[in-house]
């Protein structure tokens, strides 16, 4: 495979240079103002529209692992990672008509502060520090563990040269302008990444032939998102029952993805953004997994390097020029997401932590301050686990990383769901699973991937039934745990505090599914 850096000329440095500059000066423009309005960095002081929301979520998701992963994906069994993408509306809408009305009425900024206006302050600091635990190692780690793949697939550079590059522009720009300038920004980054990954996808096809000589070159299940339950990768049971547990604690309680919403004018247009992404994650396909299937016709030789599909395609098919907006591309991924999960970092901590701990006092310059210390402290403690990771086993350890992150989730998903739907769930139960069902969780994990691997023991089930069956034990015990305290009272918005959803809203996501049902039927005629 040919390196980027050896094809780049004068024009694509300079490309590179007036992006990164453009980003600083954002950050800087939007810095001043939050100065004069005596706004903190967090919520982008509810002035974002659903344009911002949806593209900031988008962007957020999107992370470099989505370039590696779902390119590699699609090299080695077709577009079944579609599910992932066209699946996840379900729970958007779970996001978007149960979960933000309550988070919008509660009038919080973090989700510990959620929990904690439920069940006091033991919950709140517990679920403080289990955030703070998650976005560290599993956005701000993995997502710059895997964008310094990237880059060092692009230059040929050492991965802690790689890593704190990324860190710390992302840093200085997050640092600079927090959620408004992220969220300001990434609407022009996501159109650039739609923009150069189509292209790159449409001369991928003309170099095939076209889109009927695509699927006559490659297998039939290529093109099935249904695999059948025997499929060793993915089979359907694993994704209609594993995924959603995933799926609940990524989008409807992870304070990275949720921060966008909270920092809405209003519902409807949290509401409208959140409909949004679902309509951008139906481009799934075209934009991230499609250049993947095209890589396997026309570079079969990858073979179990399927990682570097993406970038052997833009290596082989862009000309000279165009390679300086790819670059640009990966820094927009990179900014999206480090971005947003170095700024709900700071915000968990100050907001959960300083304030309600330890100066509850604070003035809104005593909180800036803070959110950029932990912004600085989390940069540091990203580059050190993402040097880590790469020098203990290299890339083979990204997917073992991946499953240890999956562990986490059946116990968000449990008293989350649980604390919106039965108002029976009480404090001891609530803490009980965030504490000991965690631990439960992660030693499952670990048994899993280390002292009984999977690879060694083929008597486990798939990875997300494990993670379903988690889930099911977790949540029985939470019931368990509620039916016998003597104490349930809790604390709990009143229904008729909770906005409505407007006829658009309710419209829009009633055509979006249409949309996804569609693909389902069409993408499943093998």
């Amino acid at each position: 495979m040919n390196s980027i850096y050896d094809k780049l000329t004068t024009l694509d440095f300079i490309i590179v240079a007036l992006y990164l500059v453009t980003l600083l000066v954002i950050g800087y423009v939007v810095s001043v103002k939050q100065s004069k309005k005596n706004e903190t960095l967090f919520l982008a002081g509810n002035s974002l529209n659903w344009y911002n929301i949806g593209f900031n979520m988008w962007g957020t998701n999107v992370g470099p692992s989505s370039l590696l992963a779902f390119a590699s994906i699609g090299y080695a069994t077709g577009i079944v990672a579609g599910n992932f993408e066209w699946y996840a509306f379900v729970f958007l809408l779970l996001l978007a008509m149960v979960f933000a009305p309550r988070y919008i009425a509660s009038k919080v900024s973090t989700m510990p502060e959620y929990m904690g206006k439920r069940y006091g302050d033991s919950t709140q600091t517990i679920l403080a520090w289990y955030a703070l635990v998650k976005i560290l190692v599993s956005w701000l780690s993995l997502g710059l563990f895997s964008g310094g793949v990237l880059v060092r697939q692009i230059l040929g550079i050492p991965m802690w040269q790689s890593v704190t590059v990324l860190v710390v522009f992302s840093g200085i720009f997050t640092y600079a302008g927090g959620l408004k300038a992220i969220a300001k920004v990434n609407v022009f980054q996501m159109i650039l990444l739609i923009v150069v990954s189509l292209t790159l996808s449409f001369l991928g096809l003309q170099k095939v032939g076209g889109i009927e000589a695509l699927i006559a070159k490659t297998p039939a299940n290529f093109w099935n998102l249904v695999q059948p339950a025997t499929d060793a990768h993915y089979p359907w049971p694993a994704i209609l029952l594993g995924y959603p547990v995933a799926a609940v604690a990524f989008f409807c309680t992870d304070q990275s993805m949720v921060q966008s919403v909270l920092g809405a004018k209003n519902l409807e247009q949290g509401q409208l953004g959140v409909n949004f992404i679902g309509w951008l994650k139906v481009l799934a396909l075209p934009l991230f997994i499609l250049p993947g299937i095209l890589c396997y016709v026309l570079y079969p030789d990858l073979g179990e390097h399927s990682d570097l599909a993406y970038m052997t395609m833009v290596t082989n098919l862009f000309p000279s020029g165009m390679n300086g907006l790819v670059i640009c591309v990966m820094i927009a991924v990179l900014v999206g997401t480090i971005g947003s999960s170095l700024n709900a970092l700071s915000t968990v901590f100050t907001n959960d932590i300083y304030v309600k701990k330890m100066n509850p006092e604070a003035s809104i310059q005593e909180q800036i301050k803070i959110g950029r210390i932990t912004i600085g402290v989390g940069c540091l403690f990203a580059i050190l686990i993402a040097v880590a990771i790469d020098n203990i086993k290299g890339q083979n350890l990204f997917n073992i990383f991946q499953a240890v992150l999956g562990f986490l989730a059946p116990s968000l998903s449990v008293v989350f769901l649980l604390s919106i739907f039965w108002k029976r769930t009480t404090k001891k139960a609530v803490n009980g699973i965030l504490s000991w069902g965690s631990a439960f969780s992660l030693f499952i994990g670990i048994l899993y991937l280390w002292v009984f691997p999977a690879d060694q023991y083929p008597v486990w089930p798939h990875f997300l039934l494990i993670s379903f069956y988690i889930f099911m034990v977790l949540l029985v015990a939470a019931i368990l745990i509620s039916l016998l305290d003597k104490n349930p009272e809790t604390n709990f918005v009143s229904e008729t505090d909770i906005p409505k959803t407007t006829k658009r809203v309710k419209v829009l996501f009633a055509l979006l599914a249409l949309v996804i049902i569609s693909l389902y039927f069409i993408f499943n005629f093998n």
